[in-house]
């Protein structure tokens, strides 16, 4: 591994904020499976990993379905699971404070980043100001840069699959450019006096930045989740004032501050998203594909008033 897309870890990285352990119940990658072992740090990784890969490597996600990235406390048996694997694939951008911890912990895992080299966008209030939005998957153009470095950091790993892993790869961002253009149609629908999409978390600064949507949120990013008084204010006067016909939160946070900031608002609740991780498979966002579809169509119908609320 030789190629500089590829980096050994070594410095101790302290995370803070929101801790959830998983689930055990999914499958550990078998040691008798003699194809290079893949870890994500997350499910939304693991499934653009396992779409350029195809059946050529192992790819396998540390923190489950449903549980928090940011603040993700890893068990023995994540580590003991990624001893000798062959890559990790993280994310970057502040997103994975706990990931150099456990790469020195499972014995200096390669690792690749692949947010490196792109210019985000930035955090722009509360604590984090200034610093950048982590979220970059959730736009479908920046995803097509993910797919593109995991095509080259799969074919520094396994050169003999070099050729699968760019017809893999290009076949995956045509859907993702054909996604791109589904998004901006259904969310043009949406009336130029409605279009600021409320969550709990700042998730959707990129997505909103494709798409001519403005941003609200109960906090910036959810390893920092704490609601204050006056965040939960500004929030409910900002909703009111801008008759904004629903609110959102996240799959991984709970969304009972939200709900009152619908109710003190005179709002409705209208759903829960999906960014920080896929659903279970037979969920509403098995993959990166149908979360981006479940999520817009919910700011669609909430935003548009045609969803039935939650």
């Amino acid at each position: 591994m030789r190629s500089g897309l590829i980096s050994r870890s070594a410095a101790v990285v302290l995370g803070f904020g929101v801790m959830v352990a998983g689930c055990a119940d999914r499958p550990q990658m078998s040691r008798n499976d003699q194809r290079p072992r893949v870890l994500t740090t997350f499910t939304v990784l693991a499934d653009l990993a396992r779409n350029v890969a195809g059946d050529r490597l192992q790819v396998h996600s540390i923190v489950k379905e449903g549980a928090e990235i940011h603040g993700y406390q890893f068990t023995p048996s994540d580590i003991e699971g990624a001893v000798g694997a062959d890559l990790l694939i993280e994310n970057g951008l502040g997103l994975e404070l706990w990931a150099r911890r456990f790469t020195t912990a499972a014995g200096d895992i390669p690792t690749v980043t692949l947010s490196e080299g792109m210019v985000p966008l930035l955090i722009n209030e509360d604590a984090y100001a200034g610093k950048p939005n982590p979220h970059a998957w959730m736009s479908p153009k920046r995803a097509m840069v993910y797919v593109d470095r995991l095509r080259e950091a799969f074919t520094t790993l396994d050169p003999d699959g070099a050729d699968a892993y760019a017809s893999n790869a290009a076949a995956y961002n045509k859907k993702l450019q054909s996604l791109d253009r589904e998004l901006r149609d259904a969310l043009e629908t949406i009336p130029p006096k409605h279009r600021l999409l409320v969550s709990c978390e700042g998730a959707f600064t990129y997505l909103a930045s494709d798409y001519g949507l403005e941003e609200a949120f109960l906090w910036p990013v959810n390893a920092e989740s704490g609601i204050t008084p006056k965040r939960m204010a500004r929030l409910i006067n900002t909703v009111r004032e801008r008759a904004v016909p629903a609110v959102f939160c996240e799959s991984t946070v709970s969304d009972k501050a939200q709900r009152e900031v619908a109710a003190a608002a005179n709002s409705q609740f209208g759903g829960t998203f999906y960014v920080d991780s896929l659903s279970k498979p037979d969920g509403p966002a098995p993959t990166l594909l149908d979360l981006q579809r479940h999520n817009v169509k919910l700011i669609r119908d909430g935003l548009t008033g045609t969803g039935g609320g939650g």
